[in-house]
């Protein structure tokens, strides 16, 4: 489907609110492999601008229902533009998912949605500083309404905290050298001797400077700022302890068959779904996925699809990995990386949340 049909798609479902260029990774596939039913309630961990949203909805019948979560408000403004009874925005990080729900009356529902990482929204908008393409203050705040901006936290992070964040976060080889940067150049701010880094490209450029000192070798077509900018994001909105709560508040909401759909977009992501999914299966059988035809693959996330025998007292069962095809990368580079991890929740009894 075409950009411009996207948006139709969206404008339709969601008459009040205007339409965007955003289009939402493996769109199509993630709700394919929820296998909505008419009658049931989905949650939308991360609503962006509402493409995972609109598609859940054109598949809900009139008793359905569908909450949807983000912490960005500018996102929050538009669910709440969506005049739909069947629709609900609600303005939480995923550490909060549980208690929100409570609060409504809701304990169990028939599917979860997440689309990790930053929105292109959020990327094009120069003043969230998530990116180092355009002059922007030094925020990275998923919600800037909460927390304090990443420049306030390297003012006052040692040299040791810097560096762990960029090589643990960033996988950065160079972390050291970084770290050493960042901390003199706060340091030298804060002696008045230098100006403060409260811009993307002054962060930038001090990456930059500071790589070409220590003669490092990039990947070709990736900026030398990249793994640092990522790393600083992900430290301050502690986006994989968030991910963390949100598959264990997920696996205890659904019901039983229910699925849960995440998409990642970098290893550390990826790595923490692949062995919460993992570890929650236990030792079953894994379901046939790798080596498949795409055609075949398309029959995993069929209606009629029961794969594989879960091991005893198992909370899920794994039932797809898949990437995106090579047209949607064409249409969409930042869809590259991307991957769709599917589970289903098994009947294994839960004990209740501490």
């Amino acid at each position: 489907m075409t950009a411009a049909g996207r948006r139709g798609d969206l404008q339709q479902s969601f008459p009040d609110v205007q339409a965007f260029d955003h289009r939402p990774v493996l769109l199509q596939e993630a709700v394919r492999c929820l296998r909505v039913i008419p009658e049931g309630s989905y949650i939308d961990a991360t609503f962006g601008r509402g493409g995972h949203s609109a598609l859940i909805l054109q598949q809900l019948g009139p008793s359905g229902r569908l909450i949807a979560f983000d912490r960005d408000p500018a996102a929050v403004a538009v669910g709440q533009k969506i005049h739909d009874q069947r629709f609900q925005m609600i303005h939480a990080p995923f550490s909060e998912l549980t208690e929100r729900l409570a609060e409504r009356g809701i304990d169990q529902v028939d599917g979860v949605l997440a689309d990790l990482g930053v929105s292109s929204p959020q990327l094009d908008d120069p003043q969230r500083g998530f990116s180092f393409r355009s002059r922007g203050p030094l925020d990275m705040r998923m919600d800037p309404t909460r927390g304090e901006p990443v420049s306030a936290w390297m003012a006052k992070a040692s040299p040791d905290e810097l560096q762990k964040v960029i090589q643990d976060y960033g996988e950065e080889r160079f972390a050291v050298p970084i770290a050493n940067a960042i901390a003199a150049r706060c340091a030298s701010a804060a002696r008045g001797e230098a100006e403060p880094l409260q811009s993307t490209e002054d962060l930038a450029e001090l990456v930059v400077q500071t790589l070409r000192r220590c003669r490092a070798r990039r990947e070709p077509g990736q900026h030398p700022a990249t793994r640092t900018f990522q790393a600083l994001r992900i430290h301050i909105n502690r986006e994989l302890e968030e991910l963390t709560a949100l598959l264990e508040a997920a696996v205890r909401l659904l019901r039983e068959s229910g699925r849960l759909a995440i998409i990642s977009f970098h290893s550390l992501e990826d790595r923490i779904v692949k062995r919460f999914f993992r570890d929650a299966a236990r030792e079953a059988p894994p379901v046939p996925g790798r080596g498949i035809s795409r055609s075949q693959r398309a029959l995993l996330c069929g209606l009629q699809d029961r794969i594989g025998r879960p091991a005893p007292n198992s909370r899920l069962r794994v039932i797809a990995r898949i990437r995106p095809r090579e047209e949607e990368i064409i249409g969409n580079p930042r869809a590259r990386s991307a991957m769709l991890r599917v589970a289903e929740r098994c009947g294994a009894t839960l004990e209740p949340p501490r």
